[in-house]
């Protein structure tokens, strides 16, 4: 029987982490890259999905996305994964399940954590010694958060607060970048992402109990992370 889709809460925006099977590699080459994104922009449209930032690493991928229905994010990361699983078992004559399982996901508290989510999701392959600047990695937003230009990219409402004008924005979230990310703060979303956790403050997660009706389960190892109480 198939697992039943997960329901998001619509409005939200969410980091997302999906990693190759066995941690092997995504993308082989440049052409993969560029058809992965090109899924993305469609699908994403297609399915009701606002994309804020993303990374493509070798073999993970991170997106920070705000759904506009319980089942877009589904949706959209079952159809992407699906077709480009497709995509590269045809091109290389592969066989056999590309992706590590179901994606993990983390409710991301806005203000503070959301910045700090981007940076964190855009400042990956830096911190993998891949390149020494984010501007030198094609494969990410960096380029659009901080020199802006024609994209298929939704800005996040925290992102449009850093400025009035587009160049005051990608000139404050530059200015973001000249500190790397505390370890407190790194230590927060990788528990967050392993755990399928919410990257907020305790305060949050009452809050997201409370009006949404849902129970957050502690930081232990297990899958469903939400859980919609059954009586409503």
């Amino acid at each position: 029987m198939p697992r039943r889709a997960r329901m998001y809460l619509p409005g939200l925006p969410y980091h997302i982490v999906q990693r190759g099977n066995n941690r092997e590699a995504c993308f082989l080459e440049p052409d993969n890259y560029q058809f992965y994104l090109e899924l993305w922009k469609k699908l994403s449209r297609r399915y009701g999905v606002a994309i804020h930032a993303y990374c493509l690493m070798t073999n993970h991928i991170h997106f920070l996305a705000t759904p506009e229905h319980e089942t877009s994010i589904s949706t959209t990361m079952r159809v992407v994964g699906s077709r480009y699983a497709q995509y590269i078992n045809k091109t290389y004559g592969r066989t056999g399940t590309l992706w590590e399982g179901r994606h993990r996901a983390s409710l991301v508290q806005t203000g503070r954590y959301l910045l700090i989510c981007m940076r964190y999701i855009e400042l990956n392959p830096v911190r993998a010694d891949m390149v020494a600047r984010p501007e030198e990695y094609q494969w990410s937003s960096y380029g659009i958060n901080a020199w802006g230009g024609s994209s298929w990219l939704q800005p996040h409402e925290e992102y449009l607060r850093l400025g009035q004008e587009n160049s005051e924005r990608c000139y404050a979230y530059r200015e973001l970048f000249r500190n790397q990310l505390s370890e407190e703060d790194l230590h927060v979303i990788r528990k967050a992402a392993h755990y399928c956790q919410p990257i907020g403050d305790n305060l949050f997660r009452q809050q997201l109990e409370q009006q949404y009706g849902i129970t957050l389960g502690r930081m232990k190892r297990g899958r469903p992370s939400i859980e919609r109480k059954t009586n409503g």
